[in-house]
């Protein structure tokens, strides 16, 4: 990796630090099954989870982790690697038992873990070149383990990339507070937009009416600052987020266009 890589890849990891320690909140419809289900499936059943020796790449808050505890994972490795590690930590105090966590960057997962399934989501967009994250994964796989991955998606997110990506060249700059105060002035204009796509077919329309209008008012207020904060985003193309797996090792690589903007894509470690 370059230094100028190594770089950005430190900024956007200190930018996701200081939104999850700000932001810790897990709860309501933002950490369901449902959401869960909504994200992994079809390619994976929440009900698969069960038993499961999983890990996190990207833990955040420790969202997801909850989201496998709750579908019965018998032990979930955390990998976070900013300084929300203890916020993941704090989350899960109370199943501390199938928790542990790890905070390094994801290519540094231990090989060694004999695991079944590992999940990365809303992660490998964030960072420079995924590909040794994905490698650490095909590492710690037991042989026939599998990976599944959420990634933006450049299919369908035209006409938003067309907008927000003008508005993220000066947001990722601002100071956090500025960042904040900006993202509760967008709120309203959130808010008319959902309201709209309810009787008219806009862009992202799917996604708005199914995920984003379930979240409370401050996760909505969250989640327009998810994607106004990162240093590094990158928006994958359909053959991009099958070769990121495919050349990592994966196999059986299969791949689904959740509400179309965004790709959830799975994997299995030849056995």
């Amino acid at each position: 990796m370059t230094p100028a890589a190594k770089e950005i890849d430190t900024r956007t990891i200190a930018d996701f630090g200081g939104q999850w320690c700000a932001n810790p909140e897990v709860d309501g419809f933002y950490g369901s099954q449902a959401l869960f289900a909504d994200i992994v499936e079809p390619l994976v059943k929440v009900g698969e989870f069960a038993g499961m020796r999983v890990a996190d790449i990207g833990s955040g808050a420790g969202r997801i982790v909850n989201m496998l505890l709750d579908a019965g994972a018998a032990h979930v490795y955390a990998v976070e690697p900013s300084k929300s590690a203890e916020v993941v930590r704090r989350n899960t105090h109370d199943r501390a038992d199938r928790v542990t966590v790890f905070n390094v960057i994801g290519d540094k997962l231990p090989p060694d873990l004999d695991l079944d399934i590992v999940v990365s989501i809303g992660v490998l967009h964030h960072i420079v070149d995924p590909l040794p994250t994905v490698r650490a994964a095909y590492q710690a796989l037991k042989p026939g383990g599998r990976v599944l991955v959420w990634l933006y998606g450049h299919e369908g997110n035209e006409m938003y990339l067309a907008i927000f990506g003008t508005l993220r060249a000066l947001s990722k700059r601002l100071p956090d507070p500025v960042l904040n105060g900006l993202c509760r002035l967008l709120l309203p204009a959130a808010d008319l937009y959902t309201w709209l796509c309810r009787f008219l077919p806009l862009p992202l329309r799917d996604y708005v009416l199914r995920v984003f209008a379930n979240f409370s008012r401050d996760q909505r207020r969250v989640n327009i600052y998810d994607q106004l904060n990162p240093t590094y985003a990158r928006y994958y193309r359909r053959a991009e987020a099958l070769a990121l797996l495919e050349n990592a090792g994966f196999t059986e690589c299969r791949l689904h266009h959740r509400h179309g903007y965004s790709w959830t894509v799975v994997g299995t470690k030849p056995g």
